[in-house]
Parts: structure tokens; sequence; C-alpha cells
């Protein structure tokens, strides 16, 4: 069974280039990756801070929140 991969992002250069990048070198056996923009999906901006994100783009792996260079705050999101 996969595990959950979410990676949150705002649609920014640098986040399309990350999820280009990074969210689909994942390997689908393993992780079952969700594709969350926040500039769009302001609801699950509390979600994201709960995960830990500070800062988009970020990608959330079993429960760590790792952040993928800078695109925009998650304050500045909101």
């Amino acid at each position: 069974m996969a595990s959950k991969a979410v990676f949150y992002h705002a649609g920014c250069p640098v986040c399309v280039s990350a999820e280009q990048t990074v969210a689909n070198a994942l390997d689908s056996a393993k992780y079952q990756v969700e594709s969350v923009h926040l500039g769009t999906d302001k609801s699950r901006i509390g979600e994201a801070e709960a995960a830990g994100v500070k800062s988009v783009p970020a990608l959330v792996i079993d429960g760590a929140a790792f952040h993928i260079n800078f695109g925009a705050s998650i304050s500045d999101l909101k």
C-alpha cells in the first residue's frame, strides 16, 4: 500500500518547477501524491500549517514537511 505525500504550492514558477522535478519523481508504487494549490484552495492552509509547512513549495511525507526552495511564505497566502 502506498503512503500519502502532499505537495503544497501556490502556482508560482518556483512551485511549478518543484512539482515537475520533485513531486513527479516520487515512486508512484510507494507514494500517492496529492498536489494542493494553496492560492486557489485557501481552505487547506490550516491543514498545511498543522503539517509544519512554513513556505511553499513544500512536500509532506509521512508527517514530515520538506521545504523546497522558496516561492512564498504561508502567511503571504492567507
